[in-house]
């Protein structure tokens, strides 16, 4: 009986060490989805899907020329576009929604692009 217990103690004593011993903190302090950072597990990282209509994300309406949204020769700020911003964790499965009671991303013209880490 005593070598049952201790062996449930020591047993205990270990995973409390392991779960400590894990990194739980995020160690990312880039929250531009522009940026780039290194990660770890853990770690937050943040990505964002501008929606505006399909020929913003071109340079000078040339079709051959997509930019990506960070790029700074677009003008998506003066162009009526909507961002959704998210900081899921590396090893996370998030559920990503976009409040949609003032936007539709049906009425942005079929245009959307992604940007992250």
């Amino acid at each position: 009986m005593a070598i049952f217990r201790t062996a449930i103690l020591t047993l205990f004593l270990l995973s409390t060490m392991a779960l400590l011993a894990e990194p739980r903190s995020d160690t990312n302090r880039v929250f531009s989805p522009c940026s780039d950072a290194s990660l770890q597990r853990s770690d937050g990282f943040s990505f964002g899907i501008a929606f505006s209509s399909r020929t913003s994300f071109f340079l000078n309406n040339n079709n051959s020329l997509q930019l990506s949204p960070c790029d700074r020769r677009l003008s998506l700020s003066s162009s009526n576009s909507r961002l959704a911003l998210f900081r899921p964790k590396v090893d996370e499965i998030s559920i990503l929604t976009i409040n949609t009671t003032d936007f539709s991303p049906l009425k942005s013209d079929g245009g959307a692009m992604g940007r992250g880490l």
